[in-house]
């Protein structure tokens, strides 16, 4: 099977969609010889913080010598991001066959997988053939009945925070979507939760002690985030024992990442794991993120963040009023915007429309898209001047001159979905920095 062919039947079956449950990858796994039952994991669950989470902790894994993989999802720019060994994609020819060899047993099943039961297949058997010592491995989907969930006791279940999203199958209340992210707790596994509503918290430390016992229960302790300087070439901060550290990534919720990390790093070494300090230094240094807070262009300045719930979109205003609002006099910038039809999107353009100076809407390339007149419309009724672009790279064309004209940064929000379209937009557009 060549790399081509690889991508299309992976996306071929993609009419499938999402339906939660356990027994399709349980049947494909068993068929496969059970390549997930060789590998140790870190479980990776929440509404927001997963991603950036998953890359700072392999790279801090990978420096202290563990031959690590990653498992995320969804990819950015390439389809081989989901699946990484010490930071490196999952080569093209290797995908292709491993995909090749994954395919006759996933053909014969009356109940055939999803796309996602697929990929995770795959990336079991990538993590087993390269004998990784471990693997992060982010949820895709509640936790409960997302296919990762198949893996046995992990050394670590790490719920990063818990906030309202993907509702209709989650769930209506922070309960309900909790419950779903408990789900992936099992005996003799470690437990660390990030933040969340006191209900959320009850429901992670209640089920932890009921299966695990109270002791396998932790929670991050922000409050030893101390003295963080900021600027747009990254973060500086400390968090004892650790002394001194620095983050290339960009934005304040990255702190609080890096705590959750710094604690389960603490956790890891309570289980034997052989980290040093040097290794949590270099590791967050050199993680990187895309579309997480990313400067995509210093002249002008452009910054892209792919915020697509309440949650993300409160840090992305926190980011505005630290990073960007005091290089203006108004405290605005120019806004480029899309957004997904799924999401509550009403709130997301209320709470940036005081930020917003102007804003250009563009529709995402998916089936879930918000049309960008619709984007518009609702920013104006929010009081903010706003128009619609036909394409994505009119959008970005009309917002980079605004940004140009009124000497303001551009802040580009919204589905991840847009980001390569974006990138490839302001790669056309001449004297960019």
């Amino acid at each position: 099977m060549q790399y081509e062919e690889a991508m299309q039947y992976i996306h071929r079956i993609s009419w499938t969609g999402s339906r939660p449950g356990l027994t399709r990858i349980e049947e494909l796994c068993a068929k496969l010889g059970h390549p997930e039952r060789t590998l140790q994991y870190i479980h990776v669950v929440g509404t927001n913080g997963k991603g950036s989470f998953c890359r700072m902790l392999s790279a801090v894994l990978t420096a202290a010598g563990y031959k690590t993989g990653l498992f995320t999802s969804p990819y950015v720019e390439t389809f081989n991001e989901r699946m990484q060994i010490d930071g490196e994609n999952i080569g093209n020819d290797e995908l292709a066959a491993i995909t090749g060899e994954v395919k006759p047993f996933a053909d014969t099943m009356a109940d055939p997988p999803t796309e996602f039961e697929l990929i995770t297949a795959v990336g079991f058997e990538y993590f087993r053939r390269n004998r990784c010592d471990i693997v992060v491995l982010e949820a895709g989907l509640g936790g409960r009945l997302d296919s990762t969930n198949v893996i046995p006791s992990p050394e670590l279940v790490v719920v990063t925070g818990i906030d309202y999203d993907h509702m209709a199958i989650l769930g209506d209340t922070l309960t309900k979507i909790a419950a779903e992210k408990a789900g992936v707790i099992k005996p003799k596994t470690t437990v660390l939760f990030g933040e969340g509503a006191p209900e959320a918290e009850s429901v992670i430390r209640e089920t932890t002690e009921q299966i695990c016992g109270k002791s396998a229960y932790h929670r991050t302790d922000y409050s030893r985030i101390e003295r963080p300087a900021t600027s747009l070439d990254g973060t500086t901060f400390s968090f004892a024992p650790f002394g001194k550290l620095r983050l290339s990534m960009l934005g304040m919720y990255q702190l609080r990442n890096a705590a959750n990390v710094l604690t389960a790093i603490e956790l890891l070494r309570n289980k034997g794991y052989a980290i040093p300090d040097e290794a949590v230094r270099q590791g967050l240094a050199g993680a990187e993120w895309k579309a997480r807070f990313e400067i995509l262009s210093r002249d002008p300045l452009v910054l892209y963040d792919g915020a697509h719930n309440p949650q993300g979109i409160a840090a992305a205003e926190e980011n505005i009023r630290r990073y960007l609002a005091p290089l203006t006099r108004s405290g605005k910038v120019e806004l480029l915007m899309g957004v997904l039809a799924d999401k509550d999107y009403r709130a997301m353009i209320h709470a940036v429309s005081p930020y917003a100076a102007h804003v250009v809407t563009i529709t995402p390339t998916s089936p879930r898209a918000l049309d960008a007149a619709m984007t518009a419309a609702i920013f104006r009724e929010n009081g903010v001047e706003a128009v619609s672009a036909g394409s994505v790279q009119e959008g970005v064309r009309l917002a980079v001159e605004a940004a140009r004209k009124e000497k303001m940064p551009l802040f580009i929000l919204g589905s991840l979905y847009l980001y390569g379209d974006v990138k490839k937009a302001l790669a056309a557009i001449p004297d960019l920095a």
